[in-house]
């Protein structure tokens, strides 16, 4: 009897690419002439896995956002592991926004994973561990089959492929 293939389905951010897209938009704060002024402000918290963005008005808390959202692009991160909340007024004019990066699948994305690969018969078994799942298949036919479908999906956050063995 064949020994079972099987991959694991994780959502995962390099923080320390994240971290290097911060500390590089903090220079361009600094530096850039529109910006330079404005008092605005970005700040990363490495253990919350958060960002906290003062600024003057939504405009400028919204050209900040885009800047760090160019930084990380070109480190390969994707932006939909990054959710900003609301801008909220904040002391002295300013506005505030928090963003949360956002890893591991939740238990209930994995279920509608889980089920989206069952409603298409793949001949594989699929176990949710933790904020991961584990997907198992006889053919590494099936596997590939699998991977692609979950590529075309769109689950609202970042989908990675690892431990194919």
């Amino acid at each position: 009897m064949a020994k079972d293939s099987s991959f694991d389905v994780v959502s995962e951010v390099d923080l320390q690419e994240v971290d290097n897209a911060y500390q590089q938009t903090r220079k361009e704060l600094v530096q850039r002439y529109d910006l330079k002024d404005s008092k605005a402000t970005l700040d990363f918290d490495k253990s919350a896995k958060n960002f906290t963005l003062t600024a003057p008005s939504e405009f400028v808390a919204s050209q900040v956002r885009d800047v760090l959202n160019t930084k990380l692009v070109h480190r390969k991160i994707d932006l939909k592991s990054l959710k900003w909340s609301d801008p909220q007024a904040a002391s002295g004019m300013m506005v505030r926004s928090t963003g949360q990066i956002i890893e591991g699948i939740e238990k209930e994305t994995a279920s509608k994973i889980n089920k989206d690969i069952k409603a298409e018969k793949f001949k594989v078994k699929v176990q949710i561990e933790g904020e991961k799942l584990r997907v198992f298949s006889a053919s590494r036919d099936a596997l590939q089959e699998v991977i692609a479908f979950l590529k075309e999906q769109d689950y609202g956050l970042p989908l990675q492929f690892n431990n194919y063995r």
